[in-house]
């Protein structure tokens, strides 16, 4: 035997020797649930054969029957809570095989160079991540029908039901090349050997169910009379996992390392070159989400192309960092996305549930959330977001009563009639009695009332409800009553970020309106400032300097070189 194989038939032993060790908790737990009634039916017959009789004898057979009673139902109940508890499951944009026939061909044909079971179907997550997905629960056995057809039998003809599901990066397939993807997909696919093993496949939904019903108990909302029974089974739950938390992670990582094992023998080579473009492709995405999503996000706006727009951000990161020199060059070949039959379908799909994820944006589109191309993005997002944002710091310098000088507006002078110039927030900033602490809690105050007035409805229902409806199942349906978004991109800003913001924007709208600037869009940073053609990045500094400090002389110094007139009314809308 090769010491490859030597390697994984260890690995393999030791996953299932861990796995064997989690079943042990669970017949333990089953041993102590049936102790009790054990002890009385020794008693119960020892008592009818006539060994034991008298009034002590019967008090203690009978109390432990109805102690034995007791426990059983409690231990039913609690295994039916467990049994019934949906793990969770990831949210994915599904991928037929009609949808992608080339790539389930290069799965199945990596499933037989690995000699494993192909997986049961592909989906797409908007991640920089691939794994397999166990979806046997009943919860989630309909979407997993729903998912594809075509990989549910191997290569020999067999059926393999509980096969689970392999869920794809979807920056990956725009990033990578098909030999890079088929590198990088061994290893996952590697893993539904030791996933079709009984004992691992037993442990595994085991430790599932468990967590599960902990998570099911922590829910809130719940009455009085589901809130106590709920807290029961959460507390044997969570001591249970406790017992198996050191074997569970143990089992997982033998299962990984065998994988990884069986793996070597397919693109090894090409794998480690492979590796880096996952971590160029997560860098790029990140800043994509943060810097050029974000603020489309939060204007009503997703875009819908954004695996594709991580190809450019990509492009751009490896042109500025010498570090990933060279990388372009592989743009030539064939990119992964190849392998579907309508990609920009497929691509749209997997930027609305980013949004929906990352920002909590509402499953369909809508009057205020609507697809944007990226090249509209400059009119329809960043000039959008500039004047939004520069009414906005207007209209509570109006709430605050000042006026287009330094100096509060008399009281016989309406509020709100100040003309909106990019002198009057400058003067403000700038003056002696200028509060900018002031100005950034009315900012944050403005900004928290248009978020919770823009906030989507709350999600209900469930699967069985967009069944019942007629309509595609949610993806994250399977999340229950868990409020969007699920995973936040950033924490809550600062009045001071705020008012910063805001500052910007209005020098931005002056710049267009006054300076022939116009909005523009970076792949790495978002919403730019194009003067002349090109991208003024030098703006951040002086306006920080204003804002923090008061000073304003290297902000008029950079407006000056610009040729923005602050004098000049800007247009709000």
């Amino acid at each position: 035997m090769s010491g490859t194989g030597s390697v994984e038939e260890l690995g393999a032993l030791s996953a299932r020797a861990r796995a064997l060790a989690l079943l042990r908790i669970r017949s333990r737990a089953v041993a102590v649930a049936i102790l009790p009634a054990a002890a009385a039916v020794v008693l119960l017959v020892a008592g009818a054969q006539g060994h034991i009789g008298g009034g002590a004898w019967d008090t203690v057979r009978w109390g432990v029957t109805a102690g034995a009673v007791v426990v059983l139902l409690l231990a039913v109940a609690v295994a039916a809570a467990v049994a019934r508890a949906r793990p969770a499951v990831s949210p994915t944009v599904p991928l037929t095989e009609e949808a992608a026939p080339d790539l389930y061909r290069l799965v199945r044909d990596l499933a037989d160079r690995l000699d494993v079971p192909a997986p049961s179907a592909i989906a797409l997550t908007p991640d920089c991540d691939s794994w397999l997905e166990d979806r046997t629960h009943p919860a989630a056995q309909q979407r997993a029908t729903d998912l594809a057809k075509g990989l549910s039998g191997d290569r020999r003809g067999r059926r393999v039901p509980a096969a689970p599901v392999l869920v794809i990066g979807s920056p990956f397939l725009w990033w990578m090349r098909v030999a890079e993807l088929r590198a990088v997909l061994a290893p996952v696919v590697a893993g539904t050997g030791p996933s079709a093993h009984p004992d691992i496949a037993a442990a595994r939904r085991f430790v599932r169910g468990l967590d599960a019903a902990v998570a099911d108990a922590s829910v809130p909302g719940q009455g009085a009379v589901r809130r106590v029974p709920a807290a029961f089974v959460g507390w044997i739950a969570r001591m249970l996992l406790r017992g198996c938390r050191s074997h569970a992670a143990e089992m997982e990582r033998c299962v990984a390392a065998a994988a990884s094992v069986r793996a070597q023998g397919v693109d090894y080579g090409l794998r480690i070159v492979a590796q880096e473009q996952v971590g160029l492709a997560y860098a790029g995405w990140d800043r994509l989400l943060t810097r050029v999503a974000l603020p489309a996000w939060r204007m009503g706006r997703w875009p819908s192309r954004l695996d594709a727009g991580v190809v450019s951000a990509l492009t751009e990161l490896s042109r500025r960092d010498r570090l990933a020199e060279g990388f372009t060059s592989r743009l030539g070949e064939r990119p992964a996305c190849d392998l579907l039959e309508e990609p920009g379908v497929a691509d749209e799909a997997a930027s609305l549930l980013a949004a929906r994820l990352f920002h909590g944006g509402p499953a369909e589109s809508g009057p205020d959330w609507s697809p944007v191309d990226w090249q509209q993005y400059p009119e329809e997002v960043v000039d959008r977001k500039w004047r939004t944002e520069a009414a906005r710091l207007h209209r509570v310098l109006d709430s605050l009563g000042v006026s287009a000088g330094v100096h509060r507006a008399p009281a016989a002078e309406p509020v709100g009639t100040a003309v909106p110039t990019l002198a009057r927030v400058i003067d403000h900033l700038a003056a002696p009695g200028g509060n900018a602490e002031e100005l950034a809690a009315g900012i944050g105050a403005a900004v928290a009332r248009d978020e919770a007035g823009a906030a989507p409805p709350s999600r209900g229902g469930g699967p069985a409800d967009g069944a019942q409806a007629g309509v595609d199942p949610d993806p994250l349906d399977l999340w229950g009553p868990v409020p969007l978004p699920l995973f936040p991109l950033q924490p809550p800003r600062t009045g001071a970020e705020l008012l910063a913001d805001h500052v910007v924007a209005m020098v931005c709208c002056a710049a267009v309106d006054t300076a022939g600037a116009a909005p523009g869009l970076d792949w790495l940073d978002g919403p730019a400032l194009l003067v002349d053609g090109g991208r003024r990045s030098d703006l951040g500094a002086p306006v920080l300097s204003l804002v923090e400090d008061g000073d304003a002389e290297p902000l008029r110094s950079w407006l000056s070189g610009v040729g923005v007139r602050t004098d000049k009314p800007v247009r709000l809308v």
